[in-house]
């Protein structure tokens, strides 16, 4: 699956960036892309998916397309989650590699370079916060999540639901994922491997919010869940399509 980028072949990239009334942070998200990541690749895009926010989300992203035409947006008329979030910018990627990430600068983009390395032996590139600044009771269910699934599909990631993830566009190509709930990313990670894509993984730094506050953790969107993700473990007993 690993094919090489040469100075042949310019390195494209989209970063897509799910946002759900992030009107404080979306902008100054956009800026460090543009700043950090822009000079690290020849062609970029950014995508912003608009999941329903009740704020400005959308009028500042719209303010930073009408500036710079790498940036899009794409809206959800209304709140959809974040999986159908993430979905929707990841398989609107137009690049030959696409990295996605929360927009709320919990990440640092200045890791991306170490990532961008290991694309030579892999086709994703996936992290794990060593140091998670959330809530405890948010590092307790991510941590159950994980252990979870890896013990349903075997070994997948250390941690399933970090949003940090660099990948080549031969992945969204061949995989199809349903799920567009809480368990977008245990269903990627999981069809990712069974097709056959190598996955290697990257610590990453995790920082506490600057601005706005933090969704999920809602008992409804846990128990919704795990029947996707008991429904996945049986299509995939059936052979169901990786």
């Amino acid at each position: 699956m690993i094919q090489s980028n040469s100075p042949e072949h310019p390195v494209s990239l989209t970063v897509s960036l799910p946002a759900f009334n992030e009107q404080d942070n979306i902008g100054p998200m956009i800026d460090l892309v543009r700043q950090e990541v822009g000079p690290l690749v020849d062609d970029l895009e950014i995508i912003v998916v608009d999941d329903g926010s009740r704020d400005a989300t959308a009028q500042v992203v719209e303010a930073k397309t009408q500036e710079d035409p790498r940036v899009r947006l794409v809206r959800h008329p209304v709140n959809l989650g974040y999986g159908a979030a993430v979905y929707d910018g990841v398989w609107a990627a137009s690049k030959d590699w696409i990295f996605f990430t929360d927009s709320d600068r919990q990440f640092s983009l200045d890791e991306l370079p170490r990532f961008m390395a290991r694309l030579d032996e892999a086709d994703l590139v996936i992290g794990y916060r060593y140091a998670r600044s959330d809530p405890w009771f948010r590092r307790f269910f991510g941590q159950g999540w994980s252990w979870l699934v890896n013990l349903m599909f075997g070994h997948t990631a250390r941690d399933i639901d970090c949003a940090y993830k660099l990948f080549r566009r031969e992945v969204i190509d061949t995989i199809q994922v349903d799920s567009r709930g809480a368990t977008f990313s245990a269903e990627f990670l999981v069809r990712a491997k069974r097709a056959g894509f190598r996955i290697v993984e990257e610590p990453v730094s995790h920082h506490p919010r600057v601005a706005g506050s933090q969704t999920g953790a809602n008992p409804r969107v846990i128990l919704r869940a795990f029947r996707e993700l008991a429904k996945l473990r049986w299509r995939l007993w059936r052979g169901g399509h990786a």
